[in-house]
């Protein structure tokens, strides 16, 4: 899939904006990241739930990978040469709407450090 075709499906999502995010593009909603695509624009980065990223791991070995933040996983990695451009489209309202449902929810306490 290229990577047009992820800009413009992502920026059709409602209150979506693309910004910088250090090196990487952002997508967000509302101010919130929920995918980045890193400088070489190979891969897109999605912030998916627990569920919906082990459901995609196992169904997508062959193109979506964990996305690991040091030791935690944050999301999917998914190889955009590789990847069925339906399920890329999926990937990225899944990580859309998991955003949106972090938002709508309760706020929530910061652990202390």
């Amino acid at each position: 899939m290229k990577i047009a075709d992820v800009r413009t499906h992502a920026l059709s999502l409602d209150a979506v904006t693309e910004e910088p995010h250090h090196t990487y593009s952002s997508f967000r909603v509302r101010g919130r990241i929920f995918a980045t695509i890193p400088p070489k624009e190979t891969h897109l980065h999605v912030f998916v739930g627990d569920e919906d990223r082990e459901q995609a791991l196992a169904m997508y070995p062959g193109f979506v990978e964990k996305l690991f933040w040091g030791s935690k996983v944050l999301g999917l990695r998914v190889d955009l040469a590789r990847a069925t451009p339906a399920i890329v489209k999926a990937l990225v309202v899944k990580a859309y709407e998991t955003r949106v449902r972090k938002d709508a929810g309760p706020p929530r306490k910061r652990a202390p450090r």
